[in-house]
């Protein structure tokens, strides 16, 4: 027998559909974000750090802490201290601008684009192997689906 929404089985109760959808949201989220560390791994980067060299890879002329924390896809509580570590790494540098001497500038460096380059293939790899199946039109409805979801919920 199927489990539906407010049915039982093995102990299990579902609730509403809104809630089956978050938990399957959860769970797929989990599986996806697990493959693509595999894949950053190989590199040491984390996936947050990831995050943060593509934001600034689209934005060469550099961007202060905030807007960076604002354009990632996962909040992280302590962007400073991502962002120091990235600049250990020699993979962004930052500098006070001349105008505004508040003003802190990130740019990815030559060795940050460079490990980008070095994992834009297998990111898309592992993209594919794991969303692949879909074909485009769903994919391209999964995608509306979950742009639509976070607007209602902004």
């Amino acid at each position: 027998m199927k489990e539906t929404v407010g049915s039982r089985k093995s102990g299990r109760r579902v609730g509403s559909p809104e809630e089956a959808a978050f938990l399957e949201l959860l769970r797929t989220t989990d599986m996806l974000s697990r493959g693509l560390v595999g894949v950053l791994k190989g590199e040491d980067v984390s996936a947050t750090q990831y995050n943060v060299l593509r934001i600034l890879r689209g934005a060469p002329e550099g961007l202060p802490c905030g807007e960076i924390a604002s354009r990632m896809i996962t909040r992280d509580p302590d962007v400073t201290r991502l962002l120091d570590r990235l600049e250990k790494r020699e993979l962004i540098s930052r500098c006070r601008e001349t105008k505004d001497r508040r003003t802190v500038m990130t740019r990815i460096t030559p060795e940050g684009l460079k490990l980008l380059a070095r994992l834009d293939e297998p990111v898309q790899g592992a993209h594919r192997k794991q969303l692949g199946h879909l074909g485009r039109e769903r994919l391209r409805a999964l995608s509306e689906l979950l742009r639509a979801s976070r607007a209602q919920v902004a």
